[in-house]
């Protein structure tokens, strides 16, 4: 894509109301916009993050047998009364009576209308296992939105819910859940992710979060050096320093943001909605149920919390997720730019090409903010020693290199 048809303007100035560093750098970028507090639009350069995240968690959802399916925002008070939960989540469900005077709320969270759906489908246990999830907005009414996409009142979250004949079945899957969160997670550029337990309130003893390693983090966790034995601070049993009680590894207290977890929810929602389904025996018995979430805006930020240089103002989003691989430059040769550009287009690789009449320094200073992994930069000096400057942010390394040169190496990375 041409940048001079790009719909984004960066700043230079931080937002007076930013809160974080992924508030400040995602405005400042161009990526978003906020519009009242806990609510952002989302740009194109954030749009394009934003469907690469989705993308990543279909694929690994797909890949544990996860179906997609799309629920409604629009609640009916009813289905919410059978759990017990529209007096429960009062202070952060937005409750309205609609025209007719019907109450209704905009989802939360969508346990009830996805055992509803079941209950309605499945009577056997032929039909068993089965998981479905769904990517959706969701709204809370926070009490206090902070922290720019972490904790917001509308937000985008994956939601995966299975149903299961027995506890054994359920394990199982709820074991292969983890992996794929941390196969999620890693393709996110966030390999420093943990798995932590949790309290599991009224469903279990522990429910597990996953917590990716930042500064900037609002949560503590409790975690062993050596092995993957990791609490969050509510349940922990442990102190910085102790030694682990899985290994013979030393326990290091940190600060994460959590940017998933996953619940086993045992028979609560399906005993409290009679989602039941009849035995090998033909005995009728309730559904085994468990819940996976993955807050995609709040992924989204956790990337920009631990990869923003604020130092040098600049970010280095990871391959699988950045708004373009390439960010070609072309510094007053602009023919020989826009060959590379249209041998780059048609070679599939995603390039945003800075074809703009603004001096270097401008360019330079807003591919810093954009954060392609890759720069490739035309200039009179480069051409004149043998091709591109070929710049990969990812490993700080910098090179002149034919064209040749430059598809081989795209096509590794």
């Amino acid at each position: 894509m041409n940048q001079s048809q790009l719909f984004y303007k960066t700043r230079k100035e931080t937002p007076s109301d930013a809160d974080s560093i992924n508030a400040s750098y995602l405005i400042r970028a161009g990526f978003v916009e906020k519009h009242m507090a806990g609510v952002y639009g989302i740009l194109p350069l954030g749009f394009k993050v934003l469907k690469k995240i989705e993308n990543i968690i279909q694929e690994e959802m797909n890949a544990i047998g996860g179906q997609e399916i799309l629920m409604n925002v629009l609640q009916p008070k009813e289905l919410w009364d059978e759990t017990g939960r529209w007096e429960e989540m009062k202070e952060i469900f937005y409750q309205m009576k609609d025209v007719r005077g019907k109450e209704i709320g905009l989802a939360p969270t969508h346990e009830e209308q996805v055992t509803d759906i079941v209950r309605n489908k499945i009577n056997s246990y032929k039909d068993l296992p089965v998981a479905l999830y769904q990517i959706q907005t969701k709204f809370r009414n926070e009490a206090r939105a902070k922290s720019g996409l972490l904790r917001g009142r509308e937000f985008i979250m994956k939601d995966l819910y299975s149903f299961h004949t027995d506890e054994k079945d359920f394990d199982a899957y709820y074991e292969k859940a983890k992996e794929a969160y941390l196969k999620v997670f890693k393709r996110f550029g966030l390999e420093n992710t943990k798995i932590v337990e949790a309290s599991g309130g009224v469903f279990s003893k522990y429910s597990h979060e996953f917590q990716t390693l930042a500064p900037s983090g609002e949560d503590t966790i409790f975690y062993c050096d050596k092995c993957d034995f990791a609490q969050n601070k509510e349940i922990a049993e442990v102190s910085d320093g102790d030694k682990c009680p899985k290994c013979d590894g030393k326990i290091v207290k940190a600060n994460s943001i959590e940017v998933g977890n996953i619940f086993p929810l045992k028979n609560k929602f399906s005993k409290a909605m009679g989602a039941k389904y009849l035995d090998q025996e033909g005995k009728e018995k309730e559904m085994i149920m468990g819940c996976y979430g993955i807050g995609l805006t709040r992924s989204f930020a956790t990337v920009v919390e631990v990869l923003f240089d604020s130092t040098k103002n600049k970010m280095t989003w990871p391959k699988e997720v950045a708004p373009f691989n390439v960010h070609l430059i072309s510094l007053q040769k602009k023919d020989e730019a826009e060959k590379i550009y249209n041998d780059l287009v048609e070679k599939n690789i995603e390039v945003l090409y800075d074809d703009r009449d603004v001096s270097a320094g401008e360019k330079f200073a807003e591919a810093d903010l954009i954060g392609c992994p890759i720069r490739i930069i035309v200039s009179e000096k480069s051409l004149a020693a043998g091709g591109v400057e070929f710049v990969d942010n990812q490993v700080g390394e910098t090179k002149v290199i034919n064209m040749d040169e430059t598809i081989i190496k795209l096509n590794e990375k």
